[in-house]
């Protein structure tokens, strides 16, 4: 039975979450649909990760077993069309073998999150950005950022419901910068790890916030970290402005360079 890697976009908007749920859309959901039109029964994809409510995907991998050997190309195109009108598309699809699982056959994964800040109400971003009306002190946040980089016990930075069997993690980058755009300056917080807990980058991102604001020293985040208490954390920032940006893998099924496991 031929298998094919997906890489997928989607506005996370409309749905609650990757995860197909019984009585609510899901992207997951959308995309078994939308093959069963193809080849008629139940279909069950695999993702290389779970979005929740209103995260959005630039560059989620998922994989799919067909009965027929599709032309990859073909099977992109027939998928898209019976995506419509869902805010999904499959932007790359590839052949890959018998053995190979978007989840556990990937390396690392990489998400953007957004802050625009600015008064006037987001238009053209909204739902896209987390919005705020006060600047934030960049530099400050980096400094707090970089005592969460290695190997770490992470239960401050972890949902109270994440079914991880360990609290430990290794944090590869989290990178801070403020960009000029053209609905008014933005922070994009920069986050790469092999694994991630539940709601890990939003604490991390909402906690952050603090220090950007004024309300917390830098060296309250090291502080928080240590304590491996939930209630040390900063609040849990909003899912909209997050996006899972990209899945690397040893190498890579749509056809670049390998990925190293650093």
């Amino acid at each position: 039975m031929p298998r094919f890697a997906l890489k997928v976009e989607y506005h996370g908007a409309p749905f609650a979450g990757w995860q197909r749920q019984k009585d609510q859309p899901s992207v997951q959901g959308a995309i078994e649909a939308a093959l069963a039109k193809l080849e008629p029964g139940e279909h069950t994809i695999a993702a290389a990760g779970r979005t929740d409510t209103g995260v959005h995907g630039l560059g989620q991998v998922a994989h799919c077993d067909l009965a027929k050997d599709w032309v990859p190309f073909r099977l992109s195109e027939a998928l898209n069309f019976h995506l419509k009108p869902n805010p999904v598309a499959i932007v790359a699809c590839a052949a890959v073998e018998p053995d190979w699982h978007a989840r556990f056959s990937a390396v690392e994964r990489q998400y953007l999150f957004r802050i625009l800040l600015r008064r006037a109400p987001a238009t053209h971003d909204a739902g896209q950005v987390w919005q705020l009306s006060h600047d934030l002190d960049v530099a400050a946040m980096q400094t707090a950022a970089d005592h969460l980089i290695g190997q770490h016990d992470f239960t401050t930075f972890r949902s109270s419901i994440c079914q991880a069997a360990s609290p430990l993690k290794t944090l590869d980058e989290l990178r801070i910068e403020r960009v000029a755009g053209v609905s008014g300056d933005e922070v994009h917080f920069h986050v790469r790890a092999r694994s991630f807990l539940h709601n890990q980058v939003r604490s991390f991102v909402g906690t952050l916030e603090r220090v950007g604001a004024g309300a917390w020293e830098p060296e309250r985040v090291k502080h928080a970290l240590e304590a491996r208490d939930r209630a040390a954390c900063g609040p849990v920032c909003p899912g909209h402005g997050l996006y899972l940006a990209r899945v690397g893998y040893p190498t890579d099924p749509f056809g670049a360079e390998p990925t190293g496991q650093g």
